[in-house]
């Protein structure tokens, strides 16, 4: 057998090329506007950056202005919840992906108020009413909080109060999903209690570059890089990624995984944290969205950046 030799990729070149290739389309797609605060985010962002295992640091654009992370939080609060209760966590939310809009209640229906899975709204107020037990909402964010600056080894992580309000004040939707769960039966903690957590870990504010550094215990077998700390178990890590590469991206997760080839996460603040296992973790930022309420551009680098590295989890 012919063995060949594997070409370490020139992760600053490929960022740049990519960044040049797609400036001209910064700009494209639409800005979440159903929630106010983000409706005012200027389009034309776009940033990037990617974080190695060796801890090698490389950016392109605005990879260092914080933003909106949103539901790429729902990663962290469902490694916590794991944490905290172990597989038993599955008998309230499912590991499938749902087919349906992030925010829709018809499938919660059908299934007995039982998400499909952690990354849909439902589900992740469902993983917020699990780390609620016995606490107040108040030193559960504080939690969710200390865990992201540990993971990220930065202490400027913080919540953006003004998009909490914003999503407190136009959260219709979610507060029928959780009333709704609540009258199956499914939530422990009180309803408001449970969306307070929601609204607040869905409001952090992160760049990518401290984004990629926080997700990159999942690239490197559950364990923080440059501390050797474990984080989660190697197959604990392992079925997180597996989750965010089925369910990361709503019903546009097949698509993605199609094009990209990732594990990722999404969120409509226009980020998305991805990980290559073994090598790197990735973030990419730009606030107009597809259809699926995933980034346009940051959906489009991603795929630019796996074809030039061969870091598709289905090979290169």
């Amino acid at each position: 057998m012919i063995e060949t030799e594997q070409r370490t990729p020139d992760l600053q070149a490929i960022l740049d090329e990519v960044y040049a290739a797609l400036e001209p389309r910064r700009g494209e797609g639409k800005v979440a506007d159903y929630i106010p605060q983000l409706a005012r985010i200027n389009p034309q962002h776009f940033g990037m950056a990617i974080v190695t295992v060796d801890g090698a640091v490389y950016t392109a654009g605005d990879a260092e202005l914080p933003f909106s992370i949103q539901s790429i939080s729902k990663v962290f609060t469902l490694t916590l919840a794991l944490g905290k209760h172990g597989e038993t966590l599955w008998n309230r939310v499912g590991r499938e992906p749902s087919g349906s809009a992030f925010n829709s209640i018809v499938q919660l229906e059908h299934e007995g108020g039982k998400p499909r899975n952690p990354f849909i709204n439902a589900g992740a107020i469902t993983v917020s009413d699990l780390i609620c037990a016995g606490h107040s909402p108040r030193e559960v964010i504080g939690e969710i909080l200390r865990f992201l600056r540990y993971l990220a080894d930065d202490d400027d992580i913080s919540i953006d109060p003004a998009v909490a309000r914003s999503e407190a004040a136009t959260g219709f939707r979610n507060a029928a999903l959780a009333n709704f769960m609540r009258a199956f039966d499914k939530l422990s903690s009180p309803v408001d209690n449970v969306l307070g957590v929601y609204f607040h870990h869905c409001a952090i504010a992160m760049s990518c570059v401290q984004l990629a550094k926080a997700g990159l215990f999942l690239a490197n077998g559950g364990k923080q890089a440059l501390t050797g700390r474990t984080v989660v178990s190697r197959e604990r890590a392992r079925r997180i990624n597996a989750l965010m590469l089925t369910c990361g991206h709503y019903d546009g997760s097949g698509d993605f995984a199609y094009h990209v080839g990732l594990p990722g996460k999404s969120g409509v603040g226009g980020g998305i944290m991805a990980v290559a296992p073994g090598r790197a973790a990735l973030a990419v930022w730009s606030p107009g969205l597809n259809q699926n309420g995933n980034s346009l551009l940051g959906s489009v680098a991603l795929e630019m950046i796996a074809q030039r590295t061969g870091w598709s989890v289905f090979g290169p």
